[in-house]
């Protein structure tokens, strides 16, 4: 059982991880790959020109990896990869990549489901978006918290 968590100030290449992420889960019965992309439009529908996730070297790397064992703890899967991108990031870019092998489907999907929710609201980066009308500080939304809640169920 391993859990792998990165992260990446280049371009992210969930092709690549997701060929490399099979082939080093031999055996699984069910791979579940997540990719997410930095929007185009910001909450209140302005364009966004450019995302910039600022980190702290040590401390967001911890945070990613904890998340990473966490889901490796609360699911019967053989093995987690996150990805995460941090500096400049264009409309449209892969900006976090996450994958969970298990012997069966719904581990995967429930494994990769909690990372994304996790990595939403308590990754440890510092997200501002740039538009036409300037930057914004982006915060989880309640949404993000209620997603996360459901599962201290």
């Amino acid at each position: 059982m391993t859990a792998v968590a990165r992260l990446e100030a280049q371009q992210l290449h969930p092709d690549r991880e997701l060929a490399r992420f099979t082939q080093e889960a031999a055996g699984a019965g069910a791979i579940v790959s997540f990719i997410g992309l930095a929007r185009p439009q910001s909450k209140t529908r302005e364009e966004v020109t450019s995302l910039f996730l600022d980190h702290y070297p040590g401390m967001t790397e911890r945070s990613l990896q904890e998340i990473a064992d966490a889901g490796l703890a609360r699911f019967d899967v053989s093995r987690i990869l996150v990805v995460h991108r941090c500096g400049g990031i264009a409309p449209e870019e892969p900006i976090v990549f996450v994958a969970a092998a298990s012997l069966h489907r719904r581990a995967a999907f429930h494994a990769a489901d909690y990372l994304m929710d996790r990595l939403k609201t308590e990754a440890m980066f510092w997200k501002k978006e740039h538009g036409l009308d300037g930057g914004r500080w982006i915060e989880p939304s309640d949404q993000d918290r209620a997603d996360l809640a459901r599962w201290s169920r």
